[in-house]
């Protein structure tokens, strides 16, 4: 197939040349062979016009759940994969929250098997332990050769330091990454949502912000003593993002990331004890929520996830105590991005952290495999239940006016518009 894009606005920084410049992009064979002021065309060729059509390099996301296998009736991995396209992002990585765990090279390659001929790449993380009970170490090696490209127990802490010893150590032979989740299990306790002023008054047992900052200075030490790749996913707190700063100023090869949910809202979402804003790490207060966004602006924060998180009605709509953590993600995370921050640092956050996953990062150039997405960034729109393509339905932002549309994604020869 060979489709030209017609008066395309390209948003990319780290392409100046073409940034922002508007331009008609030719692609044959999946290949981008043309990119000209104008591009003749004929009928031979899928003509994409599309109103205020923007471009960039296919977005990214490094934290994505789905439900299969075990759980299929939250997310199947075809849907969730379709759901991912919808929402501009040519790869994810998915978690390890399913059941059984993937804590084999069988069950990365049955995972990689069935996302197979799906427009958006799945790259999948392989559990850091056996079953993810958190004793003995997987089967680290064996998973990265059937293409894991990280190890995870998702968010289960690491309570065992030896264990995270011995994962940092081993997994220095073959470069691995290394996924530790911050959070002291036993400070935690049973806490449904950020310990301070919102909880107290609520009544809700909490879980304080020194549950997260021990884990990481914990985890840095460890780091520090044994070297490796550390990276501490879906950071809430500022004292989370002041260790990581210094660590990165030692030198520590240490990544970061945060959820669009801990950079859009604060513990008073739960005023109305409503379980779609319960979520892990919790919702925390507006002076953790300012650092997280100024640590993203400055670069301590790699980069941003949706954290997607499907869970059916089942494990949602009950007393609150008893629902499960989680929202989706994916749907929302350019219209809340993209009212968070300036477009071209909205765009860069959405294509950021391949590099960490040693993926190849797509660029808009000729001679280039095509990895785009396709949107529009002034559309407003208020998101609804019934339009969510997810199977589950569980999104804070139900209600919530988001800014800018997806248009649609483009990969090789093959795109969902």
């Amino acid at each position: 197939m060979t489709i030209l894009l017609k008066s395309a606005t390209i948003v990319n920084p780290k392409q100046p040349d073409l940034h922002l410049k508007k331009k008609d992009i030719l692609i044959e064979n999946g290949q981008i062979t043309k990119i000209a002021n104008r591009v003749s065309e004929d009928e031979s060729v899928k003509t994409i016009r599309l109103d205020k059509l923007h471009v960039s390099p296919g977005w990214f996301d490094s934290s994505v759940s789905y439900g299969e296998p075990g759980f299929e009736e939250r997310e199947t991995i075809k849907n969730g994969l379709r759901v991912a396209g919808k929402s501009g992002f040519t790869g994810i990585v998915l978690n390890t929250n399913t059941h059984p765990v993937p804590d084999s090279s069988g069950d990365i390659s049955y995972l990689r098997e069935t996302a197979r001929g799906s427009l958006t790449e799945l790259f999948p993380l392989g559990a850091l332990s056996r079953m993810s009970e958190g004793r003995d170490l997987a089967e680290h090696y064996d998973m990265h050769l059937s293409g894991s490209v990280g190890f995870s127990d998702y968010k289960n802490p690491t309570e065992n330091p030896n264990l995270l010893k011995m994962a940092l150590l081993y997994s220095q032979s073959f470069d691995g990454l290394v996924f530790s989740f911050p959070l002291d299990g036993q400070l935690a306790g049973q806490g449904q949502m950020h310990e301070g002023e919102v909880s107290v008054r609520l009544g809700l047992k909490g879980m304080p912000a020194l549950a997260e900052q021990l884990r990481v200075e914990r985890d840095l030490a460890i780091l520090e003593y044994t070297g490796g790749k550390l990276h501490i996913p879906t950071i809430s707190t500022e004292a989370a993002v002041k260790l990581i700063a210094g660590a990165k100023k030692k030198g520590l090869n240490v990544s970061c990331s945060v959820s669009i949910h801990n950079l859009a809202k604060t513990d008073k979402a739960l005023e109305d004890f409503d379980s779609v804003y319960k979520i892990l790490p919790p919702l925390r207060g507006n002076s953790d929520q300012k650092a997280l966004l100024k640590a993203v602006k400055s670069g301590v924060i790699d980069f941003v996830c949706s954290d997607h998180c499907p869970i059916d009605i089942e494990g949602k709509k009950q007393e609150f105590d008893r629902s499960e953590f989680g929202s989706l993600g994916l749907e929302s995370s350019f219209g809340i991005l993209n009212q968070l921050f300036d477009l071209n640092t909205c765009i860069e956050l959405l294509t950021r952290g391949r590099d960490r996953f040693k993926l190849p990062e797509p660029r808009i150039a000729v001679g280039e495999k095509a990895n785009l997405t396709l949107f529009d960034p002034d559309y407003r729109y208020t998101q609804e239940v019934d339009k969510l393509a997810s199977t589950s339905k569980n999104s804070m932002y139900v209600g919530t006016e988001l800014q800018g549309r997806v248009y649609g994604i483009i990969v090789g020869n093959r795109t969902n518009l």
